[in-house]
């Protein structure tokens, strides 16, 4: 499995959209104020668009296709299970008002990122002595 998303994630890079290659010339190489982003990275059973480790940061850049997907709030809701913020914008915004996508992302790149949940069997139990 881990060799086929590789493999895929290759594929994805060599075939970005057009919103994926404005979006990915402004973050990739530090461009964006020092931010360090990965492009078209597996992470778990998915491949995100775009991803700030150390931020916990996915970006994700989304044409009609996405829009009201039960696979992407399924999707969602396990990268913020593992601690990662899920950042979506819309192709045309992203192709139209670069700008504010940029600072949108740069707010949240560079606002202190929540601690990553403890693994399964690592978190505290609460109880009650009387």
């Amino acid at each position: 499995m881990v060799k086929e998303h590789q493999s895929r994630a290759k594929d994805l890079r060599a075939n970005m959209t057009d919103a994926e290659h404005k979006l990915w010339w402004h973050l990739r190489g530090h461009r964006l104020c020092g931010q360090k982003f990965r492009r078209q990275q597996p992470i778990g059973p998915y491949i995100v668009d775009f991803v700030h480790f150390g931020a916990r940061l996915i970006v994700e850049a989304d044409g009609g296709q996405h829009n009201d997907s039960e696979y992407d709030r399924k999707r969602d809701a396990w990268l913020t299970a593992k601690g990662f913020q899920v950042l979506r914008f819309w192709n045309h915004d992203v192709l139209k008002d670069i700008e504010t996508v940029l600072e949108v992302i740069l707010r949240e790149a560079s606002a202190p990122s929540p601690p990553a949940p403890l693994p399964r069997g690592e978190r505290g139990v609460n109880s009650r002595h009387d």
